[in-house]
């Protein structure tokens, strides 16, 4: 942002506005500048961390409340682990403390004084919540045992920090349950699972896939992982957007969770755990924000409605009262409609840098009035997403703004429907594979589903600066696999579909 030395005009200097970056030319600065200048985030001077200002943490706040809400109906109750892990507690599953290794913060001083022992700070709460999960579950009648956490969580050792996307500190929810059933668990995760698509589809606006992860790309220590896969075709990358995990018995023999069944046996708990991050707020501003700023769905907008009087210099005392009269009056029937508003009534600002200002933050709807407007007992509004213009009578305008706010967000998510399907092909050979990354598609290829054939692609797709691809997801809606379909890759019999792409 600059400063512009005004223009006579009396008003105030104003900051200049605007973006300086074009999304589909240089996509990474664009999303660089746009996090800092739509206030979502400052930069903190710890590498990795950022602030949530107030506008971000608003968004979170919306998913928060949705999912919690959702998940009570489930049954699964909030509570709260302590934040350090013991090293024996985090060394008790082999195969998860590897996958998280690389990423485990360690205290290992206090004040001048080494620690006796090191404790890590979670980087998710299996190892912390489960040793007390043996304590409480004895019985049958103890199950379901199902428990939610909305905290922070630390993953200390990465590449390319991207504010929300991928930092050393982040906000999750994180649902850890326990039951007697197998088949209570594999429902569970996929119920999960949908509400996930939910967060994105019905609220977020963004297109998703459902799957279920590969060997090579499920979460460490589980018997399989379920996620929702967004794209970003500017980028040609996917993006996991939440995952939901069966862990099987795996972790219940490992911490000793055992509970006597109805005939007196023996049994371990079959368990759960899936998660949400602030990602989705980094998801969704890739794929709606443009190059004047956000834009953002109306369902998770902090504020749905910016009114904007507009008097003119010349415009009588009297008449600018009655304009913010008005707009008070405007703002009272909206609120009592349901929906959230804000007024700009500053008088140090003009109205072109007010319109600047609420496209950037990328508020859905712009209501102006001005002086016409009040001949004319009318208000125009303009959209965000589109810039498409109405007039709306003032007796009008409580029951028009609803039904334009849900018209706004069924046409994002149709419009980025839209560019995700653009973005994906159907492909049966090597050379049809490459070609589709090359115009940043994602594929959906027939495989073997082999850990040592995705290892393969992946070192095999790498070429230059761009990243080799690597699985998706085996998405759920498989289409028909012909007898006799090869995999793309290594030529064996094929066994299922499967999503690959570049990735964040």
């Amino acid at each position: 942002m600059c400063q512009n030395a005004g223009d006579g005009s009396g008003k105030k200097k104003e900051t200049k506005l605007g973006m300086s970056n074009s999304k589909s030319t240089n996509f990474s600065e664009w999303y660089s500048e746009v996090v800092v200048s739509a206030e979502l985030i400052s930069y903190y001077d710890v590498s990795g961390c950022y602030i949530l200002r107030p506008w971000a943490f608003a968004m979170w706040e919306v998913l928060q409340s949705f999912f919690d809400k959702e998940i009570k109906k489930m049954g699964v109750q909030n509570s709260y682990f302590p934040l350090f892990i013991t090293e024996d507690a985090l060394n008790t599953e082999k195969d998860h403390v590897e996958g998280f290794a690389a990423e485990v913060a360690w205290v290992t001083r206090c004040g001048n004084s080494e620690l006796e022992k090191p404790v890590a700070i979670r980087p998710t709460s299996e190892t912390v919540m489960y040793p007390y999960y043996a304590q409480w579950i004895r019985s049958h009648r103890d199950l379901p045992l199902k428990l939610n956490q909305w905290t922070n969580v630390v993953r200390w050792e990465f590449k390319h920090p991207t504010p929300f996307i991928r930092s050393r500190e982040f906000l999750w929810q994180e649902g850890h349950t326990a039951f007697a059933t197998q088949a209570e668990a594999e429902q569970e995760v996929l119920d999960i699972l949908e509400l996930y698509r939910r967060v994105y589809e019905e609220l977020l606006a963004v297109p998703v896939t459902r799957g279920r992860k590969s060997a090579k790309e499920q979460f460490a220590g589980a018997f399989f992982t379920t996620t929702v896969e967004a794209y970003v075709p500017e980028t040609g990358r996917g993006i996991q957007g939440a995952t939901s995990h069966c862990l099987g018995q795996n972790f219940s023999k490992m911490f000793g969770i055992e509970f006597e069944t109805e005939d007196k046996s023996k049994a371990h708990a079959w368990q759960n755990s899936w998660g949400m991050t602030t990602r989705t707020i980094g998801v969704m501003i890739m794929t709606h924000g443009d190059d004047k700023g956000l834009v953002l769905p109306p369902r998770v907008a902090p504020q749905q409605v910016v009114i904007i009087p507009i008097p003119k210099a010349s415009t009588p005392e009297d008449v600018q009262k009655a304009m913010l009269d008005r707009t008070d009056a405007l703002k009272a029937a909206l609120v009592s409609a349901g929906v959230r508003v804000v007024t700009d009534t500053r008088d140090n600002y003009t109205p072109g840098w007010k319109y600047n200002h609420w496209e950037l933050k990328g508020l859905p709807l712009r209501c102006e009035l001005g002086p016409k407007d009040m001949e004319n007992e009318a208000v125009v509004l303009a959209r965000r997403d589109t810039g498409a213009k109405e007039v709306v009578p003032w007796a009008e305008v409580a029951t028009r703004v609803p039904i334009l706010l849900e018209e706004i967000q069924a046409s994002m998510l149709k419009s980025a429907t839209e560019r995700y399907n653009a973005a994906l092909e159907t492909v049966h050979t090597w050379d049809e594979f490459m070609a589709a990354l090359d115009r940043r598609h994602m594929c959906l290829v027939p495989w073997a589903d082999e850990p040592e054939v995705e290892e393969d692609v992946k070192k095999r797709s790498a070429s230059g600066e761009a990243m080799g691809a690597k699985s998706l997801c085996i998405p759920f809606d498989q289409p028909e696999l012909p007898e006799g379909t090869l995999c793309f890759a290594s030529g064996k019999p094929a066994k299922n579909w499967v999503l690959f792409g570049r990735s964040y």
